[in-house]
């Protein structure tokens, strides 16, 4: 498995950054890497609901469908799944003073035969962190000063 995580501290409210991120259709806002992201479910997000991703991985686009698996008030945990990867996205919000830190965890997990490259993969994954830590700030932050 190979595992990305980062966090990011932000002058948005814990609540206010939870409330954002939890409707996981707002990563295509933040994450460069992830340009679409649709809700699948209607409805406020709970568990079960569904979402398609296409994400951007060395230069193609690779469509998941990612499903919450784990919500609770500051965290929520998803698992996408395409034919070539299972991915594990969990994102945990905490109050810091009038802000928050967001902390962003992904674990990806290669299938089939390329499974034996897995560990190979890793820093291609690893450069999609900064940037997507740089959106989330920067975003997170921009609410806040609205």
């Amino acid at each position: 498995m190979i595992t990305v995580a980062g966090s990011v501290e932000t002058k948005l409210s814990a609540e206010k950054a939870f409330a954002f991120l939890s409707e996981f259709e707002n990563t295509s806002k933040w994450d460069p890497g992830t340009p679409v992201m649709d809700k699948i479910t209607p409805g406020p997000v709970a568990v079960g609901h569904k979402y398609h991703a296409e994400a951007e991985f060395r230069g193609k686009r690779q469509k998941l469908i990612y499903e919450v698996i784990e919500l609770t008030g500051s965290h929520i945990k998803l698992r996408g799944e395409n034919k070539t990867v299972v991915s594990f996205d969990s994102i945990d919000v905490s109050p810091n003073g009038a802000g928050s830190v967001v902390k962003y965890t992904a674990e990806f997990s290669i299938k089939g035969p390329a499974k034996i490259i897995q560990p190979l993969l890793k820093p291609l994954f690893m450069q999609l962190r900064d940037p997507a830590l740089k959106g989330l700030r920067d975003t997170l932050n921009s609410l806040a000063a609205a």
